[in-house]
């Protein structure tokens, strides 16, 4: 049986954070007012060159506008799905927007988080997206939980030590 999932995805709301989506706005806004012209350019220069066969500027030109045509239909996908949510107000339940300490079950090593919407998950910025097996696991938790997430190299308990 075919998988139509794909069909009900532009019906689906897609939550964000204010900084989310403003974020989102503003990689759009760079991807149409500056990168998209400048490979554009560079397209036109790599053509004017001659045989396009063997032209590599000009296959890789080409792929960096595919690259950015597929970057900005996704984020205006995302963007006319988007549900900006509020900041959950609740100092002591995780939800959206929720500044959370956790620490592995045994260990000193806390990690601060911030629970953010899907598409803006970053774990370099410590942004986890409440779709993401911690970030699931966290919603509705208070401090002092214990929640457990499911790893490649196997399950992992943490236990939240704050909520902000």
């Amino acid at each position: 049986m075919p998988n139509n999932n794909h069909l009900n995805e532009s019906k689906n709301k897609v939550q964000l954070t204010k900084e989310g989506f403003q974020e989102l706005q503003e990689e759009l806004t760079e991807l149409v007012e500056e990168k998209l012209p400048i490979v554009i350019k560079r397209i036109s220069v790599a053509r004017d060159k001659g045989d396009l066969s063997e032209n590599t500027e000009y296959q890789n030109a080409k792929e960096d506008k595919e690259i950015i045509d597929a970057r900005i239909s996704e984020i205006e996908e995302v963007l006319k799905r988007a549900e900006v949510v509020s900041k959950t107000r609740s100092k002591t339940q995780i939800g959206l927007g929720s500044e959370v300490e956790i620490c592995p079950k045994g260990s000193s090593d806390k990690r601060q988080i911030t629970l953010v919407g899907e598409f803006e998950g970053d774990v370099d910025e410590g942004k986890i997206s409440v779709v993401s097996p911690i970030g699931r696991a966290l919603l509705g938790k208070k401090q002092g939980d214990e929640i457990v997430v499911q790893a490649p190299m196997g399950d992992i308990t943490y236990i939240v030590k704050s909520v902000k």
